[in-house]
Formats: C-alpha cells, sequence, structure tokens
C-alpha cells in the first residue's frame, strides 16, 4: 500500500517523469555504485535514455536532469543556483566531483539519446553504465521513470509484484483495500469517511501529527507555486516563445472585484492552474499531483475552496481534500498507470480531474459513494486524453489543459452532488477503461511528440 505522501512529492519542473524520475534514477545509480564498491574503479559514466525520454527529453530537461543526480543533487531540495553553477563546472571540467572521487563524464558524449532500441518494460527507459581505465563496463543497469516521479529498476519491473497492500514494514495496515469497491465497503462497514481512512493507514508509517504537518506542507508550496506564477512575467524557456499568461489574467481579476457574472468561475480556476503550470514550465517548483505535467488542477481547487480571500489555507479542508484525493490516486497507481508514456494525457490530467473531483466532493460534505462517483465523472470525460506535446515542451497543450481540467473536476463534483453515488459507471470500470485505452492507444500519443499536436503545429 503506497502513501499519499508518495504521490504528493514536491520538486522541480517540467516533468515528474521526465526530470524528477531521471533525476532519482541517476542520484540512485551512483549510490549503488558506492553500495557496491564499483566508484573506485570508475573511470567514467554514461546515460542512455530510451523511448519517450529521448523523443522528448530536450523538451523535458532530462540530460539536465540526469547530470544533476549523478552531480548529488535532489528534486525535493533543489538549489537553483548551486545546480547551475555545478552544471557550468561539469560542461567545462567534463568530471564528477563526489564523495572523493573524480569521474569522467562528457554532457555532450556521455548522455545518449537512443532512438532505435526500443524499451524493454516501460516507455521511459534509462540505462546506466559504469567504465573502468581501460573502457571496459563494469557495472550497468536499466531502470524505468515510471510517473510523477517513482522509479524503478529493470529487476523490479520484471518479477511479479508482491503482494504489498496487506502491510508496511511489518506492519499491517488496518484498512487493505485493491479497488474502490473495497474502499466503500470498508467505509460502510466503519462508517468513516475516505480521508478517515488513508489517514489510518498513514498511521501505520508514522506519526498522525508528522503525516498532517507534510500535507500541510504540500499545500504551502502548491499556493507558493501560484502566488510566484501570478507575479513573474515573461516568455516560458524552451523556443516556443509562449508568454506567460497567468499574470494578466489575474491583474484582469483584481481589477473587477465585484464582477459577478457566473462565467467568472471560469476565470479563476483557470489562472490559479495556467499560474501553477506555467511555473513548473519554467522549472520551478512544483507538487507531483499525480504528475507535474497535471500539477496546477489540485492547487487551484485548494485555492479557490479551501483557502481564504487572502490565500490562507483552511487546513480542516484542505486535509480531507488532500487525504481523499491522494486515496483517489494510489488506486490508478495499483490498477492502471500515472505515467503520461503509458497512458496518455488521460492518466496525466484525467488523473488529476479525477482526484481533485473526489477531493472537492468530500470538502462539500459528499458521502464516501458521491466522492467515487465525482472521481469516476471526472476520469470517464478525459478517457483517450493523448499526450502530444508540441516541441517536447510541457506548454502546449499542457498549460490550458490543467486550467480546463480544474473546472471540471469543479463541475464533476457538483454533478456527483447532485446524485447518490450509485451511477451506471463504477470508478473501478473507469479505472479499467482507462488502463484499456492507454494501451490501445498508438504510441505516438503517449508522450512521444510524433502525432498529434506536435506534428501539427510549428514547435519553433
Amino acid at each position: 500500500m503506497l502513501s499519499i505522501l508518495d504521490i504528493f512529492r514536491i520538486g522541480i519542473g517540467p516533468s515528474s517523469s521526465h526530470t524528477v524520475g531521471p533525476m532519482r534514477i541517476s542520484n540512485r545509480f551512483w549510490r549503488r555504485l558506492k553500495s557496491r564498491g564499483h566508484l573506485s574503479e570508475t573511470a567514467r559514466i554514461e546515460i542512455i535514455y530510451r523511448g519517450s525520454l529521448a523523443f522528448t527529453g530536450v523538451g523535458h530537461g532530462t540530460l539536465r536532469a540526469g547530470q544533476l543526480g549523478l552531480l548529488g543533487f535532489k528534486p525535493e531540495t533543489l538549489d537553483s543556483d548551486a545546480a547551475e553553477a555545478a552544471l557550468k563546472f561539469l560542461e567545462t571540467d567534463k568530471s564528477l566531483v563526489r564523495d572523493q572521487y573524480k569521474i569522467s563524464f562528457d554532457p555532450k558524449t556521455d548522455s545518449i539519446f537512443d532512438y532505435e532500441q526500443a524499451p524493454d518494460l516501460h516507455p521511459n527507459e534509462m540505462e546506466m553504465r559504469a567504465y573502468n581505465k581501460v573502457g571496459k563496463c563494469i557495472y550497468s543497469r536499466i531502470y524505468y521513470s515510471t510517473g510523477g516521479g517513482f522509479t524503478a529498476s529493470h529487476q523490479q519491473l520484471s518479477k511479479p509484484a508482491p503482494n504489498d497492500t496487506v502491510s508496511v514494514g511489518g506492519k499491517t495496515v488496518p484498512y487493505s483495500f485493491g479497488s474502490a469497491e473495497t474502499l466503500l465497503k470498508l467505509c460502510a462497514q466503519e462508517n468513516i469517511t475516505i480521508a478517515d481512512l488513508i489517514l489510518a493507514n498513514e498511521a501505520v508509517r508514522r506519526p498522525q501529527k508528522t503525516t498532517l504537518s507534510r500535507l500541510d506542507k504540500v499545500v504551502f508550496v502548491m499556493l507558493a507555486g501560484i502566488e510566484r506564477g501570478l507575479h513573474t512575467r515573461g516568455v516560458l524557456p524552451g523556443g516556443l516563445k509562449v508568454a506567460r499568461r497567468a499574470p494578466d489574467i489575474w491583474a484582469t481579476l483584481q481589477g473587477a472585484p465585484g464582477a459577478n457574472e457566473r462565467e467568472i468561475l471560469f476565470d479563476w480556476l483557470n489562472v490559479y492552474a495556467m499560474a501553477v503550470n506555467e511555473e513548473n514550465a519554467a522549472g520551478g517548483q512544483v507538487v507531483t499531483a499525480p504528475t507535474n505535467g497535471a500539477a496546477g488542477i489540485l492547487p487551484a481547487i485548494i485555492r479557490h475552496y479551501c483557502c481564504d480571500d487572502q490565500a490562507v489555507p483552511d487546513f480542516a479542508k484542505t486535509r480531507v481534500f488532500l487525504a481523499t484525493a491522494g486515496g483517489i490516486a494510489l488506486l490508478y497507481k495499483q490498477r492502471a498507470s500515472i505515467s503520461g508514456a503509458e497512458m496518455g494525457c488521460q492518466g496525466e490530467v484525467g488523473v488529476a480531474c479525477s482526484m481533485a473531483a473526489g477531493g472537492l466532493a468530500a470538502v462539500w460534505g459528499a458521502t464516501p459513494e458521491q466522492v467515487a462517483s465525482a472521481a469516476e465523472i471526472g476520469m470517464e470525460h478525459n478517457l483517450g486524453l493523448t499526450c502530444d506535446p508540441v516541441g517536447g515542451l510541457v506548454q502546449i497543450p499542457c498549460i490550458e489543459r490543467n486550467a480546463i481540467g480544474a473546472v471540471k473536476a469543479a463541475n464533476a463534483a457538483r454533478l456527483a452532488l447532485h446524485g447518490t453515488g450509485a451511477g451506471k459507471v463504477s470508478l473501478d470500470q473507469v479505472i479499467e477503461t482507462m488502463r484499456q485505452t492507454g494501451l490501445d492507444m498508438s504510441t505516438k500519443y503517449k508522450e512521444t511528440s510524433q502525432g498529434g499536436l506536435a506534428v501539427n503545429v510549428i514547435g519553433c
């Protein structure tokens, strides 16, 4: 049973699978070399990117991420100035200096995009190799960035998954579930909410006070991302010359505080979601929710529905929201995938919309059945959503897509509250449909920039 804090990870943009994941993988490889005693004989390290990591790696900053991981940087604690200085030194010195070792690494020749060899177990494949002084490969390992910042080795993905839904570190979780059906049955049996159930499971891992504190930190990072995005103007990096739009929309809203047309709700949700995703596109700090590409939807809902006019959060609401949304995300992670390279954008924005819809319904006092209905509606109307970023950048259509996803989430929650939760389509059914649709979807529509908008819009 994964923790919801595995879902809500603090990292940097523009992509959880193509930036955060590769940074963690290369750092992981270095640690493995060290633990196995290989660093002393390693003279050079090489990174090979395959699949989606190769096809969209330039636009996603994947090469930089892999290098930063080898240099010891972590997404959640990255100091941008220190990172830039380290990359400049690496470019000129062509060596990795870390843990009292100095190992050759030329960013231009030791970072390789392999467009020919197809990935084995997952579309986001990285192969790490270590060579000795005579050029012999002394150790190599294949890893996968599986979405949302999660990583796995080839060995981990190639063997049957253990039944890890019952215990955590040998401790039994009070409420084990692997489906929405089981989750709802447990809520009914115990007469508790989804948020209560999730927090009870989290208590096996750490004191509840710690869990709540970390959820509060997630909220602060989300809101800080909105604030930066609302007040930072300019053009986003990458060559598309996409101008930041959130500050202008924000200025318009601030200039008409008394506006009461019904459609203005769209503007508020739009501006908050776009602010976060413009920050993400610029490489800023965001929270995977469940991925970076979909990082704006949950913060937009929190800012509009769980905060006061001064953006001060009501933690009673935000904790219910995140616990519920996190529980829904666990179902998608367990039963399908949150990787755009596997599922298309339905696995990113679609899942985020589903999470936000369920979380907001819970904040509004919905029953667990209505929460599941809201989550189902949120996904049902994102089924088949493709991931075709123009120029391999997380900008077009990603930024606006988060804005649309936030509005959809609020609408899904409203629709669910008008019903009993006993819909014709269950949450489990829509998750399975998403999984099947993702498997059926052509590879060119799954974060490769080889189809859709990516080939019909000039990317420069």
